[in-house]
């Protein structure tokens, strides 16, 4: 039977470029938030580009200051700890600091199944932000407060087609 992990990405527009004073503390935790994500009990993997090590400078919109981040995880439970029970709510609680309120009603974050040992793609965050914007929380894209557990034998052929 395959094992599922859970993906999440979160996407936001930063208040200014990096260097600006603004957001510059931001950019600053990154390397150590991202260590801990790393060192983090159930992390499996994480977006990064080649040179900085981090997502901030992939582009994937014609805004430069919208950014994303996506990873992957054993649980949601594992998840869960890293985002609110450790050194990354002190930043998370900063985030109105740092990026742009989200229009009301939009998906900054989701989160959804996928095969163990796959990596999504950042179209795949963006399509399941659009899927959770569009139909709410579903099996295939979800939030942290309305949970779906992981597809058992009869969805996995469901899901992978999707």
């Amino acid at each position: 039977m395959a094992r599922w992990h859970l993906a999440q990405m979160n996407v936001g527009t930063l208040l200014g470029d990096m260097g600006d004073p603004a957001v510059q503390p931001f950019f600053d935790a990154l390397a150590g938030i991202n260590a801990l994500a790393e060192s983090s009990e159930g992390f499996v993997w994480r977006l990064k580009d080649d040179g900085s090590g981090n997502a901030t400078s992939i582009a994937v919109a014609s805004d430069p200051r919208f950014i994303v981040n996506m990873s992957v995880w054993e649980s949601a439970e594992a998840l869960f700890d890293f985002v609110y029970r450790s050194a990354h709510t002190a930043i998370m609680a900063q985030r109105r600091q740092f990026f742009a309120k989200a229009p009301e009603g939009t998906a900054y974050q989701v989160l959804w199944w996928v095969p163990e040992g796959s990596e999504p793609s950042i179209n795949d965050g963006l399509a399941k932000l659009w899927h959770l914007d569009r139909y709410g929380p579903t099996p295939l894209a979800f939030t942290f407060k309305q949970r779906f557990p992981a597809p058992d034998v009869e969805e996995q052929a469901a899901v992978a087609l999707l």
